[in-house]
């Protein structure tokens, strides 16, 4: 019996039984209508899945095969399996059957039996699994605004990986980042998505059955569009243009305009249209409505012409329900096909409380947790943990329609995209069965299923760098107390915060991040970005080294306490480390971005060091 199989997630039923599948290049595929354009790719799914052990997997043939050859069998049966995206795997000595009800349940068994194969050279164990999800919709939400546009190639990779972790919905966080034909102004120095590489990416997306729902935020986060004078007028503030200004016709106007443009290159039925932190309202130009109607009902007025938008467009609107929560009288006026998206980041969000306010009003939501790496260099892995727990276990009493897991950007986006593979992992595994995954071994998972290292060094490492914000001594919501020591240089605010790192816990903390890189060079991945997975926790652990070491310098009085050698030697391992973040970020994104995630750190060496 293989005791030590790990999967992710683990499902919801497993006993394993004695005896192995041995490993043979004869292996026949036999599926009752392989045609099918769907159970086409549920074949070609598990021919990669076996790869690994038998080499070549022959063709769907029929049932009956040679004596000394081993069948896997694929079907569909919706009376025995009753539950969507479920299926039941069972594997003998000789045989490995795998029934489903649907094709997507299918594929998701599928991936089980590539998680199996990667751990068993010697053989498949015998073992019958039996598995649904918690959740009907699991996604992942990727923020390519702030600052961060991957490449194609990237997303192709994390679709790949997401769809292994049973994970059936991306979102991708846009504020400019789309190519809109009559708006090139906003977007020409983002590097954006074109609408060809949108179709492309859909067509990747449903092909490992998850959906690609488009996501435009239309109404606060629009910055980077009113800055531009052509847009400024639009501003609820224009002296502070960040948010639309909500009884400005102009501004549906310009939503229905983009929506027009956008949505024909998805196929998703779905479309996130943000609206959250629209701070600026009801103290600009709207202020006048605001004191007549109130806040809470122009608000609403706004949100239900762009969901007359999103339906104009035969889409269901998603939106982000931070504000309507403020406002508990106004949420059973929403209409029954709205989506809200509860979020909420820290390990104490009121999920419990927000999400029975929804239920109990009849709105359909997801639970929105998050990754914790933005704004944490290595990420708040402990945080992450809590956070995401806590948002399935509320969903799941109060009846949550799906659990949108979240990877923000705010402040330049330095964490690197593999810190945030823990974040994914353990929110795939929780919100697929959360009774089965509630002590996942997280690192183990991460060596196992994304970064493949024999050695079993990388998911400590990525765990223990994850964890050391703890060190420093005191939480910060929504961030590192590591990271704030390069946030807003010169801010006496933010100085009263970076305070608290002292050199003692500075000290401390620069121990242990020292001693989890010092692993690194055992790993043993099996992946073509080793190396540049390698660099990129370097380059992290560098970023935090420095943040350790100003802490210190900070009390000795500052860059003016200094001598001058120490602040020039501080000041080299600075320019070092953009350089690095340079390369990195080319490496996994496009250049769009890049130019404002690098001022950041040149905002520190002309505050902090004054050179």
């Amino acid at each position: 019996m293989n005791e030590d199989l790990l999967l992710l997630p683990r499902p919801r039923k497993l006993s394993l039984a004695h005896g192995r599948c041995k490993a043979t290049s004869d292996i026949h595929l036999a599926m009752a209508d392989e045609s099918r354009s769907e159970l086409g790719q549920v074949a070609r799914a598990l021919r990669s899945a076996l790869s690994e052990l038998a080499g070549d997997v022959d063709a769907a043939r029929p049932k009956t095969t040679l004596s000394d050859g081993i069948e896997l069998a694929v079907r569909l049966d919706p009376q025995r399996i009753p539950h969507e995206e479920g299926h039941a795997l069972e594997i003998d000595p000789s045989r490995v059957e795998l029934i489903a009800r649907d094709p997507a349940g299918a594929f998701r068994g599928a991936m089980t039996l590539k998680q199996i194969a990667r751990q068993s050279p010697g053989g498949l164990p015998c073992l019958r699994i039996e598995d649904w999800p918690d959740f009907a919709h699991r996604g992942v939400m990727l923020d390519i605004s702030r600052d961060k546009a991957p490449t194609m190639q990237t997303l192709f990779a994390l679709v790949d990986l997401l769809a292994e972790w049973k994970i059936n919905q991306l979102q991708l966080y846009t504020e400019h980042t789309f190519a809109y034909a009559r708006h090139p102004t906003v977007w020409h120095d983002a590097s954006p998505m074109t609408p060809k590489e949108v179709r492309a990416l859909d067509q990747y997306c449903r092909e490992r059955f998850i959906e690609l729902v488009p996501n435009q935020n239309s109404f606060g986060h629009m910055e980077r569009w009113l800055k531009h004078d052509a847009y400024r007028r639009l501003a609820e503030t224009p002296e502070n243009p960040r948010s639309l200004c909500p009884i400005d016709p102009a501004a549906i106007e310009l939503i229905g305009g983009l929506y027009a443009e956008l949505l024909p290159n998805f196929t998703s039925g779905l479309i996130n249209v943000g609206c959250d932190e629209t701070w600026e309202l009801g103290k600009g130009r709207s202020r006048r409505a605001c004191e007549q109607r109130g806040v809470g009902r122009v608000y609403l007025d706004f949100l239900l012409r762009i969901h007359e938008l999103a339906r104009s467009h035969g889409r269901r609107m998603m939106f982000w329900g931070d504000i309507i929560i403020q406002h508990p009288e106004l949420i059973r006026e929403l209409p029954p096909d709205v989506v809200a998206l509860e979020w909420g980041y820290e390990a104490d969000h009121p999920f419990d409380i927000d999400g029975r306010k929804f239920a109990e009003a009849g709105v359909p939501f997801y639970v929105c947790p998050g990754t914790s790496s933005w704004c944490s260099i290595a990420g708040r892995g402990d945080n992450a943990r809590a956070n995401l727990l806590s948002a399935a276990r509320s969903g799941l009493e109060h009846g949550a329609e799906g659990f949108l897991i979240t990877d923000w950007g705010d402040h330049g986006h330095w964490q690197y995209l593999p810190v945030s593979h823990a974040g994914f992992a353990f929110g795939a595994a929780v919100s697929w069965c959360l009774e089965s995954n509630l002590d996942l071994d997280v690192p183990r998972a991460l060596d196992l299923h994304a970064f493949h290292d024999a050695a079993g060094v990388m998911g400590r490492l990525a765990w223990e760098l994850g964890n050391a914000y703890r060190l420093t001594g005191r939480e910060l919501p929504n961030r590192s107390l590591i990271w704030q020591q390069f946030h807003a240089p010169g801010d006496p605010e933010e100085d009263e915060k970076r305070a608290w790192f002292t050199p003692r816990r500075a000290e401390q903390t620069l121990a242990a991040i020292d001693q989890a890189l010092g692993n690194l060079p055992k790993a043993k991945m099996d992946r073509p970005d080793a190396d540049l997975i390698s660099d990129e926790f370097r380059n992290a652990a560098a970023m935090m080294r420095h943040a350790c070491r100003m802490a210190v310098s900070r009390k000795a009085g500052g860059a003016p306490g200094l001598t001058a050698s120490a602040r020039d030697e501080l000041a080299a391992d600075l320019r070092s480390i953009m350089d690095e973040h340079r390369r990195l970020w080319l490496a996994r994104n496009r250049p769009g971005g890049l130019v404002d995630s690098v001022a950041r750190f040149e905002k520190v060496l002309k505050t902090f060091y004054r050179v």
